[in-house]
């Protein structure tokens, strides 16, 4: 006699394969400063590393944008904008704001991304969310604060804020792109069909901005320095193109299917932390103590919000914890509590 697996354990093994594919979508895209770093002091651009890392990947992808190749026609609304928002737009609008405020308040404002994507939820789709979950995204920034230490820079120029506040709209809508068609089932457009043909999009637009045929492309040829040690400029490329790219976008628009937009998001706040402790390993970039504190605020507040917040196969849109959870939904306007 066959053994049935409860509702209750298949969700709770799909929630923790969507929590671990978070997980390594934050470790991957983390890691991505670290090896671009090294290629931009040696000489290249920082719009031409972006270009150079979303049309290395575009390449990788193409053989599965040819097989779903039936998918532009089906959800072009969806590719055009899972391109240019969630490929091109936070890529443009980040390293432009990097140009007019510093790397941390940049960073800061980009990860405000749950928050807003929180509101989008409850404010534009009507659905409700719990307590836990805000208070999960409250401590996620407010750790992010500590992480970049916001409070070393505070000249702000405004045009810098708005540019990186542009790459925060743009992550909500990674999120947001990434969770179309999940409750389709069969008919479900294919995630793999769809990051492929978005890098397409993504490359198509940032070709125009980044302008690549002024690249230098012997800097590719040379080495990169990477805290004292020389590394291969095409090795670092192929880590941003292969891990930090491709296998980030698969294991982050697979985890968002798996669980729900906002608590991908606020996992995602993960990021930050791992791309300081990379820089710190790796670059010999110190934490300092308010950073390392940060870190743990960032982790709490990504535990708090996964923990508040059932998988994509819950019953409820955005729910509570379990059964004897006592909190109340903070229900939109017209919705039932």
């Amino acid at each position: 006699m066959p053994v049935r697996t409860s509702q209750s354990s298949q969700g709770s093994r799909g929630r923790g394969i969507g929590l671990g594919l978070a997980l390594a979508s934050a470790v991957a895209f983390g890691g991505s400063g670290v090896a671009a770093k090294p290629l931009i002091e040696a000489g290249l651009d920082p719009l031409h590393v972006v270009w150079l890392r979303v049309t290395g990947a575009a390449l990788v992808m193409l053989p599965l944008a040819v097989r779903h190749r039936a998918l532009p026609r089906r959800r072009p609304g969806l590719l055009a904008g899972f391109g240019l928002l969630a490929v091109a737009g936070v890529q443009a609008c980040y390293f432009a704001a990097l140009s007019r405020i510093p790397v941390g308040v940049a960073l800061l404002v980009e990860y405000l991304a749950p928050a807003l994507l929180l509101g989008w939820v409850r404010f534009v789709q009507r659905r409700p969310v719990t307590r836990a979950a805000a208070v999960g995204v409250v401590l996620a920034v407010g750790g992010l604060a500590c992480v970049v230490e916001v409070w070393s820079g505070l000249g702000f120029d405004a045009l810098g804020l708005l540019l990186a506040l542009g790459a925060a709209c743009c992550q909500v809508g990674y999120f947001v792109l990434a969770d179309q068609g999940a409750e389709a089932g069969d008919q479900a457009p294919d995630p793999l069909g769809v990051i492929a043909h978005g890098l397409l999009v993504g490359a198509a637009a940032l070709t125009v901005v980044a302008r690549p045929w002024t690249l230098d492309w012997s800097v590719l040829a040379g080495t990169s320095d990477l805290n004292g040690t020389p590394v291969a400029a095409g090795v670092l490329l192929a880590w941003i193109v292969l891990v930090a790219t491709v296998l980030a976008y698969v294991t982050g628009v697979l985890s968002v299917r798996r669980l729900s937009p906002q608590v991908a998001g606020v996992v995602a706040c993960l990021e930050a932390v791992i791309a300081a402790v990379l820089a710190w390993v790796l670059l010999g970039e110190h934490l300092s103590a308010p950073q390392i504190t940060g870190g743990v605020v960032v982790l709490l507040g990504a535990f708090v919000a996964q923990s508040s917040t059932p998988a994509k196969d819950s019953a409820r849109p955005v729910a509570r914890g379990g059964p004897d959870d006592p909190e109340r939904e903070l229900s939109a306007p017209g919705a039932t509590a």
